[in-house]
């Protein structure tokens, strides 16, 4: 497994069940930067389930409890997770390596559990028609790479959308492609600045700041392959672009983002495989179906995935389950979690091609007393804001850890 989330995730609940868990993590070490640090109450409710959520909740974190968008200026409130059916009715916001980190820590304690660091899977061990394995190369970050096979009763490919290992398998997959790429940064946040984490919509542009506590962590949505164009234009008239949308960030711009090297392009892309899975070989999470990042609910959808996993496989990866009894337990997986993962992109593509590409093609624009009609009714009606905080929140029918303890 990747040490990704949804790999870190279904590693500790199968050593918690008593099997033996290999997760391969290709870095070093956690401490990158990743873009996927939300954390759901979906994600908080398993970790409940655990009995983990006081001590996860201990690492150093932001709390949402709403979601705001501003119009030309004007705030207003779309999401209201304080009334959510869950232990905790907000929203967390985390660096993943702490997450990570966390949920590697909580994995040691089983005897099974085992993180392989500066270990990269390049491929795929085969025994007459089955996956048995996968090829690890170890140490190459060190200077001193070493190919080694890692032999298994199940390889989960939970290595992220550009997986080596679901490539390696030939899985088929549908593309729906994204009309939309995202630049990713980070801005310092002043006291006088406004508290929270909003989509900015102004002049044909839109930005999403999430509140860091002592920064913003900002994601400027752009029209699909116009990175270059914006690059060309020089990294001033970038500024100009995100002071364009929100004002109050305009003075530490220049110090902020002095060169491209600190704006990161996110490629969107939105697919899914048309079989998760085959003999000895299962894809979760990103691996087997990538998210668009409106939402935030990339890692969300993972999580539960491995939760899923983890209730349909513990039992028989902890016991004397023959290849056949784990093979045939697979596509189960798959006919669980791919009504959620359906129903979830199409509210992402909806959101893309009707919402974000007319902003972003100047026909979403302000007139004296004009505000978008959502806009209005979420903020006449607050039981309206309910609705979206549990789409976002808690997703499509959220899992439950039924998994064993040995």
């Amino acid at each position: 497994m990747g040490g990704g989330p949804a790999g870190m995730v279904l590693g500790l609940l199968l050593a918690r069940a008593g099997a033996r868990v290999v997760v391969l993590e290709k870095h070093t070490d956690f401490l990158r930067d990743f873009r996927g640090d939300t954390v759901h109450p979906s994600t908080l409710e398993v970790l409940h389930e655990l009995g983990l959520l006081d001590a996860f909740l201990q690492r150093p974190h932001d709390r949402v409890d709403e979601l705001r968008a501003t119009f030309e200026g004007q705030s207003f409130p779309v999401a209201d997770f304080t009334r959510l059916p869950s232990h905790c009715k907000f929203l967390v916001l985390m660096p993943q390596w702490e997450f990570l980190d966390f949920m590697c820590e909580e994995a040691r304690r089983y005897p099974g559990f085992e993180l392989w660091t500066d270990a990269e899977a390049i491929g795929l061990l085969q025994d007459n028609g089955r996956v048995s394995g996968v090829k690890v190369r170890r140490g190459r970050r060190a200077g001193q790479p070493q190919d080694i096979e890692l032999h298994a009763s199940l390889v989960v490919a939970a290595d992220g959308r550009h997986s080596t290992l679901r490539d390696a398998a030939a899985l088929p997959h549908i593309s729906y492609g994204a009309p939309i790429d995202v630049l990713w940064m980070r801005i310092p946040k002043a006291p006088s600045d406004p508290d929270a984490t909003a989509g900015h919509i102004a002049g044909g542009r839109f930005l999403v700041t999430l509140n860091r506590g002592d920064y913003w962590q900002c994601a400027f949505v752009i029209p699909k392959g116009g990175h270059a164009a914006l690059q060309a234009r020089g990294i001033e008239a970038f500024h100009e672009e995100v002071a364009q949308v929100a004002p109050f960030m305009r003075d530490r711009l220049a110090q902020a983002l002095p060169d491209w090297n600190a704006v990161k392009l996110l490629e969107v892309t939105v697919d899914r495989l048309e079989s998760w899975a085959c003999k000895g070989m299962l894809c979760i999470g990103d691996a087997a179906h990538a998210m668009s990042p409106v939402g935030g609910v990339g890692i969300n959808l993972a999580v539960q995935d491995a939760v899923a996993a983890a209730n349909l496989l513990a039992a028989s990866l902890a016991g004397s389950a023959t290849h056949k009894q784990i093979d045939d337990l697979l596509p189960q997986l798959q006919r669980r979690r791919e009504w959620p993962v359906r129903v979830t992109q199409a509210a992402q593509r909806m959101v893309q091609n009707r919402m974000l590409v007319p902003v972003l093609g100047g026909k979403v624009n302000a007139r004296p007393g004009h505000v978008p009609w959502p806009l209005r009714l979420l903020s006449r009606w607050p039981m309206l804001r309910r609705l979206p905080a549990r789409a976002v929140g808690l997703g499509v029918r959220p899992e439950h850890v039924k998994s064993p303890r040995a």
